[in-house]
């Protein structure tokens, strides 16, 4: 069980007033808030420990080395993985997302085939788009249906042995759609394909357990799972990272260099080239033991209640749309992406905003989708574990004043 109020009292955003108004924040899927305790961590390695790692013999330096290092091993357990130098410090997903289509230019070749999915946030899109131009190879696309559900009939009918990577997200940052993404990975190796999965939207909800998915690559952004910006993760098989080459090159990645050659460092060395976000890096870890310390069974158990109760709130709304699957099939996490008839969706957030509310409003980047339902974009609430059903009846009664002025 939660206990909402003593969580509520972790973060002190929360007792802040907008406009006047307390703070409503359902902006969730952009950004979580963050906890006193990971706000803390931050500056205390600042004060204590700030040093370069992995380079020093000085103590300041070993000590930050030993938490960076630790930060890796918490990843590590938390998504078990096999090894912990199959875990990657990034800025983020999408900096992950492009190591990894980067390292497969050196693979792919004309007629190799790349799947994505009509789902997927720009960052899943674009990096792989240009990876195609370099190459030669063919884009493919995953259709969705009206639901906001990937068409798996369609997607088994486009794999084939041309197919050499697909990358899907776990979950929909637009309409909150879970895939069957086990059953996805299945399909594409049995033809012979790596799968990259986006879990960006996921890991705020769930652990995902990559040995037991048999994923190539799961990635994933420490700021939506309460940890700092400019951080992420790229989890990756041994023998994958092994195979692609580094992203970039510099300092740390290296095991020797002379003008005539350079030969590249052990993993995870080989793909952390530079100075790293250290203590963004160490912070995350303090983060995942936060959110470990509520349960993500808790967590995913609650933010279901305030998806049921925020969707039935929202409905009593004459002329409200709600787009993505239905609840009732356990096939969406905490996100409401919706529309009132005849009102643009950036018009109703600027009037909510007044009143302390927070949503995100436009085509969450991911505009292909909002191309489907032939919108200009929605409106969404994204709720966390912080968040009550008090705040979803604020929202309801903001946004039937917004549409009340705008009709």
């Amino acid at each position: 069980m939660i206990d909402i109020q003593k969580i509520r009292a972790d973060f002190p955003i929360l007792s802040q007033l907008v406009n006047g108004k307390p703070l409503v924040y359902f902006d969730n899927a952009a950004t979580s808030q963050k906890p006193q305790v990971v706000i803390d961590a931050e500056a205390n390695y600042y004060k204590e420990i700030n040093a370069n790692i992995h380079r020093g013999v000085h103590t300041l330096s070993q000590l930050a080395t030993d938490a960076y290092e630790a930060s890796r091993m918490k990843i590590q357990n938390h998504i078990n993985a096999k090894f912990s130098h199959e875990v990657i410090f990034t800025s983020g997903t999408t900096h992950a997302i492009n190591a990894i289509a980067n390292g497969f230019a050196s693979i792919l070749k004309t007629g190799d085939e790349v799947l994505i999915s009509a789902l997927e946030h720009h960052s899943n899109i674009v990096p792989w788009q240009m990876l195609c131009e370099r190459t030669g190879a063919k884009l493919v696309v995953i259709p969705m249906n009206e639901s906001g559900e990937l068409i798996l009939s369609e997607y088994e009918k486009l794999l084939s042995d041309k197919t050499k990577i697909v990358t899907v997200n776990h979950i929909s940052n637009a309409l909150g759609t879970i895939n069957p993404i086990r059953r996805m990975i299945e399909k594409a190796h049995a033809v012979g394909a790596a799968i990259l999965i986006d879990g960006a939207q996921a890991t705020p909800h769930l652990k995902p357990n990559v040995q037991e998915l048999d994923c190539d690559f799961y990635v994933f952004s420490g700021h939506k799972i309460c940890g700092p910006t400019g951080t992420g993760i790229l989890y990756g098989k041994e023998a994958w990272l092994n195979k692609l080459p580094p992203y970039q090159g510099g300092g740390e990645m290296i095991a020797t260099v002379t003008f005539e050659k350079t030969t590249y460092a052990e993993l995870p060395h080989k793909f952390e080239a530079g100075t790293p976000n250290i203590a963004g890096g160490i912070v995350l870890g303090t983060a995942l033991d936060y959110m470990n310390s509520i349960g993500f069974e808790n967590i995913a158990a609650y933010e279901n209640e305030l998806l049921e109760y925020g969707t039935k709130r929202l409905l009593e709304i004459e002329g409200l749309k709600i787009y993505g699957p239905d609840i009732s099939e356990f096939k969406k996490t905490s996100v409401i992406s919706f529309n009132i008839e005849g009102i643009h969706p950036y018009d109703i957030g600027t009037i909510i905003d007044k009143l302390g509310i927070a949503v995100r409003t436009g085509h969450h980047c991911a505009q292909p989708i909002m191309d489907f339902y032939q919108i200009p974009g929605t409106i969404r609430a994204s709720f966390a574990f912080y968040n009550t059903k008090e705040e979803i009846d604020s929202l309801v009664e903001a946004v039937k004043k917004a549409k009340m002025m705008l009709s």
